[in-house]
């Protein structure tokens, strides 16, 4: 879907760069990990373009399980390396990012004591998935006695605890009255994962006028030390010579060197599909608690709430990026057992699934490797062949986002030959700055938000501290409610100045939640398109366009069913 669309105008931000013509590095792919790296190039003050063919996290990104965890899992693959920098980066996203990052409990039901012992050596050993073999407490027990030593930053975080099944089944009845254990630990879960990733962006964009961010921006070809770029609202090309070049693109990263005239074998990445549903029982069932564990097929999977919503996930299955990754029928049957099998009273249906997304995680190549066991880890890969050096990332994970933005960025800084002046360890990001404790929260809103009313929470909710000018800009002019009251006019306004908006999905996937929680239909999607048109200075044709192809995407990737309108 990179069609141009009617009535197009270039963009201020487009249009400067084609006519600088240069920058100092330019990132290709606006995922969370090229945000990262932007926002840490710029507060180095170097000057750096970060292109994005879409919208930003709008690839892999979008397609998170939505949780920020130390990943007890890795344990098993030895990775003890990356599962102490995920805590540590998990412990300071609480902290930097509470807007969005909140703990999370998280409940792994067990079936036996000793299931695994003798298999799960060998499975370490080898990396091959053999014949599943479900782990029992024993092996849990372990688990979670070495991640309490990775995780617990200073004692603030709980300990582990074992219950029996009386206890379990107290806490939570509607679990499988078969279990013999449950194991509770804290991770951490991630609201709203776009807009904790523009966030990001926009404190890099704050920190330096030479940072520039671009989306529905690709890069297609090269010419010597020029990267041409296509701009896929006007079809317009242009080049832009940088020092270095930094692809950022995950799952496509090979794909982008070849486009970029080299060729690279670093990705294998794998699929994971989840289903969002409106399941009232399921809901309160989980109480409240990501509910985490091992399916008969030796799968990790989990259930839990969210926006009032039942999140479930995940899949892990060997894609191609040259497709797009879509949540099938077959692994919505896999996602209704794996339901069963945790709360088999509980009836769940097709009708109940609001929303389906799929996306491919950026792996590296794994031959024969099982995808459970590949690597989460990530690497930087530096190739100095070209006129200009080009630098690849391969891997990576939400969690340690920030980690992986500082250490690809001082690959960047010694090629360019600059040093860091900026850590970005412990530093708020945006709306996370003076965010309010629990017990301070009300004296914020009403000094902040004054006359909100009922809109403060969800304003808070979705900016973060940063929704004090917000409601500023509301403020000072007449506001309309759209969507049931999820947004208004004067919001929409503020999103188009301040957020990049482009295209009407760009609202309904990535700035609001409004298709996650399955909040959209085809007069929320018309009322939207025309409060945006003055804005964005569409025209009925581009209008119209927005609606069909916003729909044709929710239907086709996420499951929906929206009618197509007849127009007069």
């Amino acid at each position: 879907m990179t069609e141009q669309l009617s009535s197009a105008q270039e963009r201020t931000d487009v249009r400067r760069v084609r006519e600088a013509g240069r920058t100092t590095v330019l990132v290709i792919g606006g995922g969370i990990n090229g945000i990262s790296t932007f926002r840490e190039l710029a507060l180095q003050g170097v000057d750096v373009v970060l292109a994005e063919r879409g919208d930003f996290a709008s690839g892999a990104s979008a397609a998170s399980s939505h949780m920020v965890h130390g990943g007890i899992r890795y344990l098993e693959n030895g990775e003890f390396r990356l599962v102490n920098e995920s805590v540590h980066e998990r412990n300071g996203l609480l902290k930097i990012a509470p807007h969005y990052v909140k703990p999370l409990q998280t409940t792994i039901p067990i079936y036996s004591t000793f299931s695994g012992i003798l298999s799960a050596p060998l499975r370490f050993l080898t990396h091959k998935s053999g014949k599943p073999k479900e782990r029992g407490a024993f092996l849990i027990k372990m688990g979670l006695m070495i991640y309490d030593t990775f995780s617990r930053d200073g004692g603030t975080v709980p300990r582990h605890r074992f219950h029996g099944r009386k206890k379990s089944l107290e806490a939570l009845p509607m679990l499988d009255p078969k279990i013999k254990y449950t194991a509770t630990y804290y991770d951490a879960s991630m609201h709203d994962p776009e807009r904790l990733a523009l966030d990001v962006l926009q404190d890099g964009r704050a920190a330096h006028p030479g940072a520039v961010a671009l989306n529905y921006v690709e890069a297609v070809g090269r010419d010597g030390d020029r990267i041409l770029l296509r701009d896929l609202e006007t079809g317009t090309e242009f080049g832009v010579a940088a020092d270095v070049v930094v692809n950022t693109s995950g799952p496509w990263t090979d794909l982008t060197n070849e486009a970029l005239g080299t060729q690279t074998r670093f990705m294998g990445g794998t699929k994971g599909s989840h289903i969002v549903l409106d399941h009232p029982e399921l809901l309160a069932a989980t109480g409240g608690r990501e509910i985490f564990f091992e399916h008969s097929d030796g799968r990790i999977v989990l259930i839990y709430p969210l926006k009032g919503r039942v999140l479930v996930g995940t899949t892990d299955i060997d894609a191609d990026p040259r497709e797009i990754a879509l949540c099938t029928e077959e692994e919505v049957d896999y996602f209704f057992e794996l339901i069963h099998h945790v709360f088999p009273s509980i009836s769940v249906d097709r009708g109940q699934i609001v929303y389906r997304f799929s996306g491919i995680r950026p792996l590296p190549r794994h031959e024969d490797t099982a995808p459970g066991f590949v690597s989460r880890d990530y690497r930087v890969e530096v190739d100095r062949e070209g006129a200009v050096p080009l630098v690849s990332l391969v891997g990576g994970k939400w969690t340690t986002f920030r980690a992986l933005g500082e250490s690809l960025s001082d690959t960047v800084l010694g090629l360019i030959d600059r040093t860091r002046t900026v850590s970005t360890a412990g530093r708020a990001i945006g709306g996370g700055r003076d965010y309010p404790a629990d017990d301070a929260r009300d004296a914020w809103l009403a000094r902040n938000l004054p006359g909100a009313g009922a809109r403060a929470e969800l304003l808070l909710a979705r900016y973060g501290t940063r929704a004090a000018e917000v409601w500023e800009h509301i403020e000072q002019g007449p506001d309309t409610p759209l969507a049931g009251g999820a947004v208004s006019t004067r919001e929409l306004e503020w999103m188009v100045e301040n957020e990049l908006v482009v295209r009407l999905a760009d609202i309904v996937l990535r700035r609001t939640s409004l298709a996650f929680t399955g909040d959209v239909d085809e007069a929320v999607l018309e009322q939207l398109a025309a409060a945006l048109a003055p804005l964005l200075g569409w025209d009925r044709a581009r209008t119209d366009a927005e609606v069909d192809r916003t729909r044709a995407l929710l239907n086709e990737r996420h499951g929906l069913a929206l009618p197509s309108p007849a127009r007069g």
